[in-house]
């Protein structure tokens, strides 16, 4: 998109961010993690890069809370938009707060909205004024030409401020020594990944078993609401990924000696023996196909893989496991695995 010098309103936002240098590098280096997790699925959805800034404009990522019919999250987004984009939300948890499932939606969002305008300073601007509005002025005065960079349309002050906030902030980052900043890089183990949850877990619980304090966990996981973690409607925890393998060690630790636990001594009597007929008998009605089969889904156009997962009661992260579906978007008529054979 448009660079720092392209438009003399980007320089005068640039530095209104920048104007106190410790107060900016601090706010930076705390939604560091955030930054980078939005990143990834940026790259995903092969949204420019310059969106991966978009929460800053809207929030500086803040999962701000929702009132009513108000804007929630670091993106902002209103009740309307939530349900479009296919996010929950009832009293024990909100979707807009959910860093993964809300970054997810918002940037196949943006994607769907390049696929038709064309151009990136179009999909901010139909970011804050919306895609049907955009829609009306592209089909009235077409493409606006690459200059100015903040094009000249119809459309309020608050818009066109929008994409030349978006524009600094990218601008900021680009070339921080410009602006007497320095930026920091996140470690690898510090990257923020999803971990699966099950029934009966806590915030405090998994919180202890993965190195973490439950305020810093419920700080990642603002969407869960109280301290019981819904398995049903969540379906995973965003930790980094330091502490993401920690908790699967001590599940692992705790599965593994509940196994032991449960495997009989070597005391115990010789099992009976069974005759050739009633092995053949028990074989011929107990056979593995038919005790379980393996449930599927075909995905039908719009559908998200969290509105699959709710429909079905499983979990987001079990669905990407089972289909390797890690970093590959979803597509009409694609068949999906819903439970392990």
């Amino acid at each position: 998109m448009p660079d720092c010098d392209a438009d003399p309103q980007i320089m005068v936002w640039a530095h209104r961010f920048t104007k106190d240098p410790q107060k900016f590098e601090a706010a930076m280096n705390n939604a560091l993690p955030q930054v980078a997790y939005v990143q990834q699925v940026a790259e995903k959805y092969n949204v420019a890069g310059e969106f991966v800034l978009l929460p800053w404009v809207e929030s500086q990522f803040r999962p701000v809370p929702g009132h009513r019919n108000l804007p929630a999250g670091m993106w902002q987004i209103v009740p309307s938009t939530a349900h479009v984009i296919g996010l929950h939300v009832d009293r024990g948890y909100d979707g807009r707060l959910d860093t993964s499932a809300s970054t997810d939606g918002v940037m196949r969002m943006l994607h769907d909205y390049y696929n038709e305008l064309h151009d990136w300073r179009l999909v901010d601007y139909a970011y804050n004024r919306g895609e049907y509005a955009m829609r009306q002025l592209v089909k009235q005065h077409g493409i606006p030409p690459q200059e100015p960079a903040i094009p000249r349309l119809l459309v309020p002050r608050i818009t066109r401020e929008h994409l030349t906030k978006l524009l600094a902030i990218s601008c900021v980052v680009r070339d921080p020594s410009r602006f007497h900043v320095e930026l920091s890089t996140l470690p690898a183990d510090q990257h923020l990944e999803t971990v699966e949850v099950t029934q009966g877990v806590t915030m405090s619980g998994a919180a202890n078993n993965s190195g973490m304090t439950t305020d810093s966990l419920k700080r990642l996981n603002p969407a869960v609401l109280g301290d019981k973690v819904d398995a049903n409607t969540t379906g995973y925890l965003l930790m980094p990924h330091r502490n993401a393998e920690q908790l699967r060690n001590t599940r692992q630790a705790a599965n593994d000696q509940q196994m032991t636990a449960s495997t009989p001594m070597s005391s115990d009597p010789p099992a009976p023996t069974v005759s050739a007929d009633e092995t053949a008998n028990t074989q011929e009605n107990h056979t593995p196909a038919a005790s379980h089969r393996v449930r599927t889904h075909t995905v039908r156009s719009g559908e998200s893989l969290w509105q699959i997962a709710r429909s079905y009661s499983v979990s987001v992260s079990t669905l990407q496991r089972l289909n390797h579906l890690h970093g590959k978007e979803l597509k009409p008529g694609q068949v999906l695995k819903l439970d392990a054979p």
